[in-house]
């Protein structure tokens, strides 16, 4: 079991099968690894390669290499989505990521709804969907990611996020409406970039935390529509992660809900705790990111290790990386994690 290749002991841990080892992996989307110290002028950036199917697989596997994290990630935002809903993004640069620069619909009631299958084939989707292609035939041992924006955070970034938050409470048969839409389309892309190489479907869903929310609304919004994206990607055959940041705390019971095959949390959860009390979810994370950013690497070394003898079952960041985290601190997780096999 020493010599498991990287693909097989996610898919296996992810599965809740015996491995050597836990795996070491940043998703991309919201978890994005490529880092400035990635890019040089030999190598394709960003923002240029968010457009390019072959510059976004060569810098994904250019993350891969450099990083040693054992998967291969994409994309390098969370904007390909309500981009093709409509809102308007900013591309960002080398050093900043894309952002929306303005939401599509200022309320539920004014989303129009299309045709999901019809827009699928719009904007970058493609884009992610052919770099995925290109990774999974030059690595058949290495798990391809897609990273999908969750439910809420999507439609929070085709609504304006304040009105969005707001009309889950005072217009919830319109956010329910913009909700299903939203996830409609997130099936349609997951099945497109699974059809096409895609090992493992991470999806990142910021907005959603219990924090904002609260349990009540996290349940009835939240936990509904992640399951329904989970269910799809489970009958395509595929395994999916989940990413919720923010305090749990008050809506921590609902995390077992939530037909992942993995959730990964931010640094203010306690996964050990987690684990625990929930023996039956698979936790992944959360070496600090700030830490990763602004620590020193034996520390860095010190918190995975920590994780490692938690029994956390996949080692990772716990939230978005940010694209000035030296390379330095990024090894230092990754190198203990392997070193402790």
């Amino acid at each position: 079991m020493s010599d498991m290749a990287p693909r097989e002991r996610l898919n296996r841990v992810l599965a809740n099968q015996p491995v050597d080892r836990a795996p070491v992996i940043c998703t991309g989307g919201m978890m994005n690894a490529a880092v400035t110290q990635v890019m040089d002028e030999n190598s394709p950036t960003l923002p240029a390669a968010h457009f390019d199917p072959e510059g976004m697989a060569e810098l994904a596997q250019r993350v891969h290499a450099a990083t040693g994290f054992e998967n291969l990630g994409v994309p390098f935002c969370m904007t390909v989505e309500p981009e093709i809903l409509g809102s308007r993004i900013d591309p960002g640069t080398l050093s900043c990521e894309p952002k929306i620069a303005e939401e599509a619909f200022a309320s539920c009631g004014a989303v129009e709804i299309r045709d999901v299958k019809k827009i699928i084939r719009e904007g970058r989707i493609a884009t992610v969907v052919q770099a995925a292609h290109h990774l999974k035939k030059r690595n058949p041992d290495t798990p391809v990611i897609a990273s999908l924006s969750g439910p809420v955070s999507t439609a929070a970034s085709v609504v304006t996020p304040l009105t969005f938050l707001k009309e889950l409470r005072t217009q919830p048969q319109d956010a329910h409406r913009v909700l299903d839409y939203v996830t409609r389309l997130l099936v349609e892309y997951a099945r497109e970039v699974i059809d096409n190489g895609a090992d493992v479907i991470a999806i990142g869903d910021p907005t959603a935390t219990g924090e904002i929310l609260g349990p009540r609304i996290f349940g009835d919004f939240a936990v509904r529509y992640l399951n329904q994206l989970c269910d799809a990607v489970h009958a395509s055959g595929k395994q999916v992660i989940v990413h919720i940041c923010g305090d749990m705390s008050k809506s921590r019971n609902q995390l077992a809900n939530i037909h992942a095959d993995a959730i990964s949390v931010d640094a203010l959860v306690n996964l050990k705790k987690l684990k625990e009390d929930f023996p039956q979810i698979n936790t992944m994370g959360n070496v600090s990111t700030a830490l990763l950013e602004f620590g020193e690497a034996d520390k860095v070394s010190r918190n995975t290790a920590r994780l490692i003898r938690d029994g956390i079952d996949i080692i990772s960041p716990a939230c978005g990386l940010s694209t000035s985290t030296g390379l330095h601190n990024i090894r230092a997780l990754t190198e203990t994690v392997k070193g402790n096999a």
